[in-house]
């Protein structure tokens, strides 16, 4: 299995027989090289989309219709996606569960807010949300946008992750203090990957904090478009 960092909170992840894409902005992205772009969705086989806002959403369409990559997320994004151009993949919801091949991916709650212009209009997209991702003997809890949630208890001792992708910038979502308080509260993970950082300088630049607050976990700090191997 790898995961590559597309930068902020876009993902690429080779996992079974499965290609995902998550959030993937390319567009705009100020830390993902335009010459790389291609490299970063090619072979995508799903795209899942954790919420509305830009950042994670502006070229959901314009990659699916290229990559032939269907797109899934909650009920109401996936439908305004759909009617633009994206290929159908599922709509669903807060603890239902899909199966890509040999991985299963479910959705589980965040904590954020999730909208996008409309015909001009800001609209609301359904709620935002996190996933858990199965597959490879690994599984992964991938937060989305979100701050520290009382779900969180459930979630880790649930479905009992061993790889955590934490949003952890600050500012928008959880900062690196309180992700590593949320980590040890409520999960074991054994590595913890941080995102949603470092895009912008409103966000934190690097995962110290993180790091100090997790002794005996695996923190890696990714690179964007570097594979990190399990």
């Amino acid at each position: 299995m790898q995961i590559i960092w597309l930068g902020h909170g876009a993902f690429r992840i080779e996992i079974e027989d499965q290609v995902l894409l998550i959030d993937p902005w390319l567009t705009g992205n100020p830390v993902l090289p335009e010459d790389q772009h291609e490299a970063a969705i090619a072979g995508a086989t799903q795209m899942l989309i954790t919420h509305g806002h830009g950042d994670h959403t502006a070229d959901a369409v314009s990659i699916s219709q290229k990559t032939g990559a269907p797109v899934s997320a909650i009920v109401e994004l996936a439908g305004v996606l759909h009617k633009q151009g994206a290929i159908e993949g599922q709509g669903f919801n807060k603890g239902g569960t899909l199966k890509f091949g040999n991985v299963e991916v479910s959705m589980v709650p965040a904590s954020h807010s999730s909208s996008m212009p409309v015909d001009d209009k800001l609209t609301y997209m359904g709620m935002e949300i996190g996933y858990i991702i199965r597959g490879g003997g690994h599984t992964i809890y991938f937060s989305g946008d979100t701050a520290i949630m009382a779900d969180m208890e459930w979630i880790g001792a649930y479905y009992r992750p061993d790889i955590g992708i934490l949003s952890a910038g600050g500012h928008f979502t959880m900062d690196m203090a309180q992700a590593a308080w949320a980590s040890k509260r409520y999960f074991d993970f054994k590595t913890v990957i941080p995102c949603h950082y470092k895009t912008f300088p409103l966000l934190e630049q690097d995962a110290q904090r993180l790091k100090d607050g997790l002794p005996g976990v695996d923190v890696i700090e990714p690179e964007v478009m570097k594979p990190i191997t399990f």
